[in-house]
């Protein structure tokens, strides 16, 4: 069973599309916005870590330039957060661009890479903690204005076609990628730099093009956060959760897989809700959580996906 298969690809949109008038619940929407959020989040990370092999633990930079900029133009210049959103996403890229132009053209890659993205993470929370525009420690709050024309909406299904068309644009990009001559100069980027660079490929361009990518729709993600939640500070903006649940859907659905992050993400929030609500406990849940993680990073490297086409190819043997 191959999910990224036109005819899979095309039926699971259809479920998606269709999911709110299946459902009939509120709790259920909102976790289905919860989950598309979470994998266009992962899809930002997977893109960058997953396909170009360029592992950062700081790409909620780009979440949190992405929910600033929308919200500071909201609320600073009165400018529509529809526009706002547009405006993040292409502050997103050249944010990764900056990033990426002071980390690649200096030859930074594995965990000095990793390392450059988390201390811009965290010089860029300590700014939007310290200037006056964003809000600086107290945030911006978003006032309550419910109008499609104003990204707000009464219910949450009109939240979730707003993420639900992000996670798919997210999607499309990664299914491109996967089916380009971009995407696997950018596997043998991963696999071994240097012999990509004896090939010829400009692997300083093609770093450059998928962290201007993962900005962007990490921006995106952003965006929607802090109009979904009518607030954002520098603590959410730019703490490293968001960076690790980046980075944990994207490991535990597969690294650069399609299906990765939306795979990550269902399962993460799945475990996530059960043991909330199934054990009272007092923080057992949360190490319950914890266990289960650990177990499916630590035997399952390549992930689900990776698992499943494992049993796939045992099976054909």
């Amino acid at each position: 069973m191959n999910f990224q298969k036109p005819s899979w690809m095309i039926l699971g949109t259809l479920i998606l599309v269709l999911l709110p008038w299946i459902l009939f619940s509120e709790f259920l929407i909102s976790f289905a916005v919860i989950v598309l959020y979470s994998a266009t989040i992962g899809h930002s990370w997977n893109i960058l870590g997953g396909y170009a092999g360029q592992f950062s633990f700081g790409s909620v930079l780009f979440f949190g330039t992405g929910a600033y900029t929308s919200s500071v133009l909201q609320m600073n210049f009165g400018i529509n957060p529809w526009i706002g959103l547009i405006a993040g996403i292409l502050m997103g890229a050249l944010v990764g661009a900056f990033v990426g132009f002071l980390s690649f053209r200096f030859g930074l890659r594995g965990t000095y890479f990793a390392l450059i993205t988390l201390a811009f993470a965290e010089a860029f929370r300590i700014i939007a903690n310290t200037v006056e525009f964003t809000g600086a420690g107290m945030g911006i709050y978003i006032p309550l204005d419910q109008h499609p024309l104003n990204f707000q909406f009464e219910g949450r299904t009109g939240f979730y076609y707003v993420i639900l068309a992000l996670f798919l644009i997210a999607t499309a990009i990664t299914l491109k990628l996967e089916n380009s001559r971009f995407g696997s100069r950018l596997k043998a980027i991963r696999e071994n730099e240097d012999a990509a660079e004896a090939l010829g490929i400009n692997t300083f361009r093609l770093k450059m093009q998928a962290i201007m990518i993962s900005g962007g729709i990490g921006a995106s993600g952003g965006t929607f956060y802090a109009q979904y939640y009518l607030y954002i500070d520098p603590s959410i903006a730019y703490g490293v959760d968001k960076s690790v649940e980046m980075l944990l859907v994207s490991i535990i659905g597969g690294m650069g897989t399609v299906m990765g992050p939306f795979i990550g993400s269902l399962v993460l929030h799945l475990i996530n809700e059960i043991s909330r609500h199934f054990i009272n406990a007092p923080g057992l849940s949360l190490v319950v959580y914890g266990v289960i993680l650990v177990l499916i990073i630590g035997f399952l490297p390549k992930g689900l996906t990776g698992a499943f086409q494992s049993q796939k190819k045992v099976k054909r043997a």
